[in-house]
């Protein structure tokens, strides 16, 4: 099922806010791939912590602990006025888990 229409463009690489297509044309990302790339393409740092975590671990479920997770967990609790964390792995989940 069909829910928008397909821009005529094929993305082949990004760069920050910039991509560009297959023919070379540039264009800014304010679309940021739905949202999902809020910081950018190609950023070297990121791309290189997630080099790291993939050849230790690519998923660990909810249902076990993971030390990138607790470490996070720590860390937002020092940094902010939170006193616990609950990490969820969508929108839905995050709503059941606040209304409960």
């Amino acid at each position: 099922m069909q829910m928008f229409r397909r821009m005529p463009v094929t993305l082949v690489r990004g760069e920050g806010t910039r991509v560009w297509d297959d023919t070379g044309k540039e264009y800014l990302d304010f679309v940021a791939g739905i949202a999902v790339d809020t910081l950018g393409h190609a950023h070297p740092g990121l791309a290189d912590v997630i080099s790291k975590q993939a050849r230790t671990l690519i998923h660990v479920s909810n249902i076990f602990y993971s030390e990138p997770q607790v470490e996070l967990a720590k860390l937002l609790v020092e940094n902010s006025a939170l006193d616990q964390v609950f990490f969820v792995n969508s929108g839905a989940e995050a709503n059941e888990g606040a209304i409960k």
